[in-house]
C-alpha cells in the first residue's frame, strides 16, 4: 500500500466511490463517518436488528442502495474505517474529531471532503411549533426509526425530494394528509428540456407524482405558505396557505415536514479557507472547485452534493472522479476512459441540475413577504421583525454583521436552517441582491459536542 495519508469525510455515495478507487490503486485511505453505518442520507441503512428489505426502504432507489452496500461490504476491511465520528474542527493537515466521547486528531497529507447536504428552509409563521420537521428528518424517521413523525402529515415545499419522502410514507402506509408545492406548473413546463438531459430520472418522478395521485392524495402547486397552525403546549394542529387561484387553504395535520432542495455542508472546507462562489441558478454559496474537485487550497479536495447538489448518482461519479483527481496529483496513473466518462455523466447530470433549479425555483419571495412576527432563527428564537430592525436601525447589511447585532444563526444548528433565509430577509429589508449580503462564516465547532470529552493521546 501507498503511505500517502488520504482521509476521506463521509460514507456517503461520493465518499465509498472514492474510497473504492483509491484502494483499487494501491492506497488506504481512512474514511470517517458521523453516521453509525455507511449510504450517507440518501441510501441510510437501517439499524441491526431491522428487517425491512431494499424496495421497502428504498423504493425506486433500491438496486442502487444495495449495489452501494455491496460496494461498501467488499473493502470495508481493507480501508480505516472509523463510524460514529465527528470532525468538528479542521487545521492544517489535521481534523478534530470526537468519537462516543473521545477526542482524537486525524492528521492528513490529503483530505477529500465527501460531506453531503441538508435541507434547505424558508421559515413561516408557527414553524417552530412542535411536530415542525425538515423533509431530511422525516425520511431520517421512516429510514433509521421505522415511525412517523405524525398520525396526519403534510409535505410542503419544492423540490424531487418533497415529493419522494411523501411517496415513501405513502408507501409505508402512514397518513399522507397533503402535498404542497410552491412551484407552479409552468415553471416545469418551461424546464423540460434541461430535465431531458435525464429521461430515465424524469420518468421516476413522473410516477412518483402519479403514485401520490392514484393514492388520492391532495396536491396542490403554486401555493403561498401563510401559516403553521396550533399552539406551544399542543404542537402543530394544520397548516394554512394560499393557493395557485388565490383562495384560503387549512390542511388539519399533527406533523410538517417542509423542504426546499439542499444546501452543500461546507463548513469544513470553509474552515480550511477554501473559496466558495455564489451559484446563480440555486441562488446559494457553494464551494469553488475545478471539474475534478480540486478546491483553491492545496491537498484539500470535494466531490458529491458538499460541492455541488447534483444528487446520489453524480456523487458516485464525483467521487470516482476527485480519487483520479488526487492520484494524478500524486502522479499515479489513471484510467484516461474511465474519468472521460465520469466527466460525460456529470456534464449531463449539471444540465438536469439546472432543469430542476428552473422547474423548482427557492422562493425567495417568500422572506419578503414573512410577517414581523415570524420566527427566522428557530435556536434563538429570532423574529423577521428584528432582523429587519439590525438593518433599519444599525445599518446591517451583512450577514454576519446583523448575526452579531441578532444573534440569528447563533445557535445549535450554527446557521443551517436559517441563515440562507435570513439573508433573504435582510436583502428585502436593505433592497438589495442577496448576493451582496454574503454568507455566514463558519466556525468551529461546525455541530453541537458533549460536555464531557475524553482527549486521547496520539
Amino acid at each position: 500500500m501507498a503511505t500517502a495519508r488520504i482521509v476521506i469525510v463521509g460514507a456517503g455515495p461520493a465518499g465509498i466511490r472514492c474510497a473504492e478507487t483509491l484502494l483499487a490503486a494501491g492506497f488506504k485511505p481512512t474514511l470517517i463517518d458521523e453516521n453509525r453505518r455507511d449510504g450517507g442520507q440518501i441510501y441510510r441503512r437501517q439499524p441491526e436488528g431491522f428487517t425491512r428489505d431494499y424496495a421497502t426502504l428504498y423504493g425506486s432507489e433500491a438496486a442502487k442502495a444495495r449495489d452501494l452496500h455491496q460496494s461498501f461490504e467488499r473493502l470495508r476491511e481493507r480501508i480505516d474505517y472509523r463510524p460514529r465520528t465527528l470532525v468538528w474542527n479542521l487545521t492544517p493537515g489535521q481534523l478534530h474529531c470526537v468519537s462516543e466521547g473521545h477526542h482524537s486528531m486525524v492528521e492528513y497529507d490529503a483530505l477529500i471532503l465527501c460531506t453531503g447536504a441538508t435541507d434547505r428552509l424558508m421559515p413561516i409563521e408557527g414553524w417552530q411549533l412542535a411536530g415542525t420537521y425538515s423533509l431530511g428528518g422525516a425520511q431520517i424517521a421512516l429510514k433509521a426509526q421505522a415511525v412517523s413523525i405524525g398520525h396526519r402529515v403534510v409535505f410542503m415545499g419544492s423540490g424531487p425530494l418533497l415529493y419522494l419522502v411523501a411517496s415513501q410514507y405513502l408507501k409505508a402506509g402512514a397518513n399522507v394528509a397533503a402535498v404542497l408545492d410552491t412551484s407552479p406548473l409552468r415553471q416545469r413546463l418551461l424546464a423540460l428540456p434541461k430535465l431531458l438531459a435525464r429521461p430515465g430520472l424524469l420518468f421516476s418522478g413522473m410516477k412518483l407524482l402519479a403514485q401520490l395521485y392514484r393514492a388520492k392524495i391532495a396536491l396542490h402547486l403554486g401555493i403561498q405558505p401563510l401559516q403553521v397552525l396550533g399552539d406551544a403546549a399542543s404542537g402543530v394542529s394544520g397548516v394554512r396557505v394560499r393557493t395557485a387561484n388565490g383562495e384560503t387553504l387549512s390542511v388539519e395535520c399533527d406533523a410538517l415536514a417542509l423542504g426546499y432542495h439542499l444546501r452543500p455542508e461546507t463548513q469544513l472546507a470553509d474552515l480550511a479557507g477554501c473559496q466558495l462562489r455564489f451559484d446563480e441558478a440555486s441562488s446559494q454559496w457553494w464551494l469553488a472547485v475545478d471539474e475534478a474537485g480540486r478546491t483553491s487550497v492545496s491537498g484539500v479536495y470535494a466531490a458529491g452534493d458538499g460541492s455541488k447538489i447534483r444528487g446520489a448518482d453524480a456523487a458516485e461519479h464525483a467521487g470516482r472522479l476527485v480519487a483520479m483527481a488526487l492520484l494524478e496529483d500524486l502522479h499515479k496513473p489513471v484510467d484516461a476512459g474511465l474519468r472521460d466518462e465520469q466527466r460525460q455523466a456529470l456534464a449531463r447530470m449539471d444540465r438536469f441540475r439546472l432543469g430542476l433549479a428552473l422547474a423548482f425555483p427557492w422562493p425567495a419571495a417568500q422572506a419578503k413577504a414573512l410577517p414581523d412576527s415570524a420566527i427566522v432563527c428557530r435556536c434563538e428564537m429570532i423574529s423577521a421583525g428584528e432582523l429587519r430592525a439590525v438593518v433599519h436601525e444599525k445599518g446591517a447589511c451583512e450577514v454576519n454583521r446583523a448575526k452579531a447585532f441578532s444573534r440569528v444563526g447563533m445557535g445549535r444548528c450554527q446557521g443551517r436552517y436559517c441563515s440562507q433565509a435570513g439573508a433573504e430577509v435582510i436583502a428585502a429589508a436593505a433592497g438589495i441582491d442577496v448576493r451582496q449580503v454574503g454568507r455566514q462564516r463558519s466556525q468551529a465547532p461546525v455541530k453541537p459536542l458533549p460536555m464531557m470529552i475524553i482527549e486521547e493521546c496520539s
